[in-house]
């Protein structure tokens, strides 16, 4: 069974992971702020780019499709509270 683990988000930290599921840690980076919302994943050597509204692969590195499919299934279980992180950690 997968196993999710939200972080609070710091504004001191640079790359704030916002959720775990298994292997696969979703962050943000600092100099995101002027992009839509969107978050980062990574797993091993892999990562790849997720926007969350809509939910959709906006690029990969090295995942295989069974993987990104994953991906895309975790953000969308995940949407409303990656959403509520993002607005923390970019407020003003």
């Amino acid at each position: 069974m997968l196993c999710a683990l939200f972080a609070r988000v710091l504004h001191p930290v640079a790359m704030p992971t916002v959720l775990r599921v298994g292997p696969y840690r979703f962050f943000f980076y600092a100099g995101d702020r002027g992009e839509p919302m969107h978050v980062h994943v990574e797993r091993d050597a892999h990562r790849a780019k997720v926007w969350l509204d809509p939910v959709r692969l906006q690029e990969s590195g090295g995942f295989p499709r069974g993987d990104l499919a994953r991906i895309i299934m975790m953000v969308r279980e995940h949407e409303a509270d990656l959403l509520r992180s993002w607005d923390d950690y970019f407020a003003d």
